[in-house]
C-alpha cells in the first residue's frame, strides 16, 4: 500500500509539516478563515473610529464657537432649543416629508 506513494510522502517530517499546516489552516482556533475574519473587523473598526474622531473635533470646534459667541449661542438656543424672548410669539412648522 505505501509503495505506490511517491518518496516525499513517505518522508516523516514532510507527512508531519502537511499535517501541522492542515490543522493550522482548518482546525485551529485561530485558522486563517478566522484571521482574515478579524482582520476585516479590525479595518472596520479603525474606519469608525476615524470616522468618530473626526466628528469630535467638529464638535469641540463649534462648542468653542458657542461658548465664545453670545450672538452664536443665541441662535443655537433658539434653533435647537425653540427658546424665545419673553415678548415674541414661537411658531413651530413641521415638514411632514
Amino acid at each position: 500500500m505505501f509503495d505506490r506513494l511517491p518518496a516525499f510522502c513517505k518522508n516523516f517530517y514532510f507527512v508531519v509539516s502537511a499535517v501541522f499546516l492542515v490543522w493550522l489552516t482548518f482546525l485551529d482556533s485561530n485558522d486563517l478563515i478566522n484571521q482574515m475574519r478579524l482582520q476585516n473587523k479590525l479595518k472596520s473598526l479603525k474606519e469608525e473610529k476615524e470616522y468618530y474622531q473626526k466628528q469630535i473635533e467638529e464638535v469641540k470646534k463649534s462648542r468653542k464657537e458657542l461658548l465664545t459667541s453670545g450672538e452664536q449661542l443665541e441662535k443655537f438656543a433658539r434653533e435647537k432649543y425653540f427658546m424665545k424672548k419673553k415678548s415674541e410669539d414661537l411658531f413651530i412648522i413641521i415638514n411632514e416629508k
